[in-house]
């Protein structure tokens, strides 16, 4: 990894964007397919989940560490000076419905770094939190808003249906993929549909997939682990031994015993072609730009899965990358058509659960303030 960008960043333009004229129609599309996978999965369960990412497998506490003399393209933001954070993070995988360990499907890391001062994106006035949601990826499955909503559309027919079926089907899915893997191919498609390798959650980098603004340019943002005992768990094989929650014993068991460190690493955009905005499924060269550290993520041993936890994060908190600075705003279509469902969800799980959902404040770890996100 080298410690600078190779090229001078681009800096952002608003023409780097481009709306189509019918994008309202397909964010609205997105909602109410979203909402038939909340509505679906509550009548069966009794308790409402994510619309995606429903299944979390380990409620984290921690810091991030914002990193001393920071070059000015790297320093802006939530890294614009130096300082600690308290953070909360949530490790899930992405499916709408509760599954058997077994159906593998891609993870995601949600991080939330409080008492971030500066101008707030519009529906997150007051707030003192920068989100950042992540998958362990670096281009997303879909380009487009309505290649999105076509996938999304297919998942929303198989929500909560044929569970068996669906571990057949992943450990057919997870052949084919390593399968395409051993000859050098690699299919986002494949491993969202449950061909996602068994691996341990915590070996995995984590990346934004799509753009945000960053300050006066454009990036993505990855968490990558960087301490031994994380690093030797990357692509390590895990044999759930028949317990559907295998991933979260194995979280729980790492954190039981350790800590663990990450860095936080920015790739910001040198050219608009290789790196564009609207094309999410496009995966930055990074031979043109690295992923540069602007700051480290440290996790102390603790309970990763309590009872108070699950009230106070899983149920009480939403994570959304429109929670954040007006210098992190979400770029692309696919980011622009999602902030209703990000609204939707939190309300509607606020809604049927009875439990509000609330914007942690600075100073306050594990308790909510009055803000209702």
């Amino acid at each position: 990894m080298s410690d600078q960008p190779s090229r001078t960043p681009l800096p952002f333009q608003s023409s780097f964007e481009q709306v189509p004229d019918d994008e309202a129609q397909t964010s609205q599309e997105l909602v109410d397919t979203l909402r038939s996978i909340m509505q679906t999965t509550y009548e069966h369960r009794g308790h409402s989940d994510r619309s995606v990412h429903a299944k979390g497998h380990g409620l984290l506490e921690g810091e991030v560490i914002v990193l001393d003399n920071l070059p000015p393209a790297l320093a802006q933001g939530a890294f614009a000076r130096p300082g600690r954070y308290p953070a909360y993070l949530r490790l899930s995988t992405n499916p709408g419905d509760i599954l058997d360990d077994k159906v593998s499907t891609p993870r995601g890391l949600a991080l939330k770094m409080v008492g971030v001062d500066g101008a707030r994106l519009p529906g997150s006035e007051g707030e003192q939190t920068q989100d950042f949601v992540m998958q362990n990826a670096k281009a997303f499955t879909a380009a487009t808003p309505k290649d999105f909503l076509k996938t999304l559309k297919l998942l929303a027919k198989t929500t909560d249906k044929a569970p068996g079926s669906k571990k057949v089907m992943s450990a057919v899915l997870r052949g084919v993929e390593a399968t395409l893997e051993a000859v050098g191919i690699e299919s986002g498609t494949i491993k969202s549909l449950g061909g996602h390798p068994q691996t341990h959650l915590l070996g995995e980098s984590y990346s934004t997939v799509v753009p945000l603004l960053y300050g006066s340019y454009y990036a993505k943002v990855a968490v990558v682990p960087i301490a031994p005992q994380l690093t030797e768990l990357t692509d390590q094989h895990l044999d759930f031994e028949g317990n559907p929650d295998g991933l979260r014993v194995a979280v729980s068991d790492f954190f039981q015993q350790q800590g663990g460190t990450w860095e936080i690493r920015v790739q910001l955009a040198t050219d608009l072609e290789k790196m564009p905005i609207e094309d999410a499924s496009v995966q930055w060269p990074e031979d043109l730009s690295p992923y540069v550290t602007v700051a480290r993520l440290e996790v102390p041993m603790q309970d990763t899965w309590s009872d108070d936890k699950v009230r106070q994060i899983d149920d009480g908190m939403a994570f959304s990358p429109w929670h954040g600075l007006a210098a992190h705003r979400p770029l692309g279509g696919v980011m622009r058509t999602r902030k209703p469902a990000y609204t939707m969800s939190a309300n509607f799980r606020s809604e049927h659960n009875g439990c509000p959902i609330h914007e942690p404040r600075s100073g306050c770890p594990m308790h909510a303030a009055d803000k209702e996100s």
